[in-house]
């Protein structure tokens, strides 16, 4: 298996489950991200195992959200954080300097202070409005104009992207995309954003 960073570097994908269940053998996606907000701890741990043994030997990445000490502990590649979780730098002093660590970022500032502080890649948006972030206003294509060339680090543009709006996610420059509604048109949308 490639190294983690390069793995990273070369993922176009992003598949956000709030469980596993998905079918993801031979999906071709780069990242599985695993978030679930309302099961407890143990319950999460059991679900980040789960995935990180159907993923083992495979080249794709496993992000468990929030709980840097659950993606320890499940063999998890990494973790995502938002805002307003625990600490950048406090999440590495737990998963040292090999594991992956993402951050929500939903402006040029915040995407800018989480590459400076040492984020592996950053998720912005929401693009568009999204049933799953309903608290969020949409950032819209703006802002990830505004990232290229100055966010060096990958960036996934995230919040209800699909295969009649991601001509107009790669036309900013952005080359990855999150999706988690979307996963069962996830192999229309890689094929775009790889032949760009």
């Amino acid at each position: 298996m490639k190294s983690r960073r390069s793995l990273l570097k070369r993922s176009r994908l992003c598949l956000i489950l709030d469980k596993p269940g998905f079918d993801i053998r031979a999906s071709g996606i780069g990242i599985i991200q695993l978030r679930d907000k309302i099961s407890a701890k143990p319950d999460i741990l059991k679900s980040a195992l789960k995935l990180a043994r159907r993923l083992r030997r495979s080249n794709t990445l496993l992000i468990v959200n929030d709980h840097p000490d659950l993606a320890l502990l499940s063999g998890a590649d990494g973790v995502h954080l938002g805002q307003a979780d625990m600490p950048l730098d406090k999440a590495r002093l737990i998963l040292g300097k090999e594991m992956i660590i993402g951050v929500s970022c939903h402006n040029l500032a915040q995407a800018l202070k989480a590459q400076k502080q040492g984020a592996d890649y950053i998720g912005i948006g929401p693009i568009y409005a999204t049933a799953t972030k309903p608290e969020y206003k949409p950032i819209g294509l703006k802002v990830l104009k505004q990232l290229e060339g100055k966010i060096k680090i990958p960036y996934f543009a995230i919040g209800n992207i699909n295969k009649n709006n991601i001509a107009k996610i790669i036309s900013t420059g952005c080359r990855r995309a999150a999706v988690c509604r979307a996963a069962g048109a996830a192999k229309d949308l890689l094929k775009e954003l790889q032949v760009k």
